[in-house]
């Protein structure tokens, strides 16, 4: 067993590398349009100007990432704890299913454009707008995957627990949310990735803090090098989460599977 670990992570590292080759790729097609071109720093920095805008601003850029981060984890814990409530309840109450979705599926084609300044306008440029824009972009995902997810449970199993006198609770706890996981970690994966955003553009309409305040300022300035290396951090910092939920989910889905046998 022990020693198929080394193979395991040495295969992780080799599907990686095109991922990592891509990249790396990109931003050198990048680095040599921008010199032979000679097109203005102005209009288009060169990635190493941007790298450089990163280590010369760092005090600044980490000094507004922190409140980015808090933002993106708050909104994102209240997101994840609304969607489990709303979904346990909703499997449970089915009437209430069919009353309440069609107002949550209206709720998503609402423009964030359009609602992110009056969100900011009702509750202040504290932490509160923000953390609520979070979780208005981020519920529904994990919302529809774990409704999803309940309803994929084997009717067999469900079946056999009712004829040994189980309740409904015990085989929602035994059989429907272990089934509903891989779902809902699906659902978390695609509401990551758009928290980050959510928090910076709630930051650009109206914050004293953050990553949207340095590429609002920075954007004022006519400072693009310095606006893709906000844009660099933000990116980074959604990468991080991806991997952090991505290390999550093997490691729960792992246990199901120990638990099982």
């Amino acid at each position: 067993m022990q020693s198929h670990a080394p193979r395991r992570s040495g295969r992780g590292l080799t599907r990686g590398i095109p991922a990592v080759l891509s990249v790396v790729s990109a931003f050198l097609v990048w680095e040599l349009y921008v010199h032979l071109s000679g097109i203005s720093p102005l209009m288009l920095p060169a990635p190493s100007r941007v790298l450089e805008q990163i280590v010369l601003n760092r005090a600044l850029l980490w000094d507004n990432t922190l409140p980015t981060l808090k933002a993106t984890c708050a909104g994102f814990a209240l997101s994840l704890t609304v969607a489990f409530v709303l979904s346990v309840a909703l499997d449970f109450m089915p009437r209430l299913r069919r009353a309440l979705f069609p107002i949550f599926v209206v709720s998503q084609t609402l423009p964030l454009v359009a609602i992110a300044p009056l969100v900011v306008l009702w509750f202040g440029f504290d932490l509160t707008p923000k953390v609520l824009l979070v979780a208005l972009v981020t519920f529904f995902p994990m919302l529809v995957a774990l409704v999803d997810g309940y309803s994929a449970t084997d009717t067999d199993i469900e079946s056999l627990m009712r004829s040994m006198g189980a309740t409904r609770g015990q085989i929602f706890r035994s059989a429907r949310f272990p089934s509903a996981l891989p779902y809902f970690f699906a659902g978390l994966r695609i509401s990551i990735t758009y928290a980050v955003v959510a928090a910076i553009f709630a930051e650009y309409v109206g914050a004293r803090a953050g990553l949207g305040i340095v590429i609002l300022n920075a954007k004022n300035s006519f400072r693009p090098d310095l606006v893709l290396a906000a844009v660099v951090i933000s990116s980074a910092l959604t990468l991080g989460l991806f991997a952090l939920t991505a290390l999550i989910q093997k490691l729960a889905l792992r246990w199901r599977e120990v638990a099982g046998t």
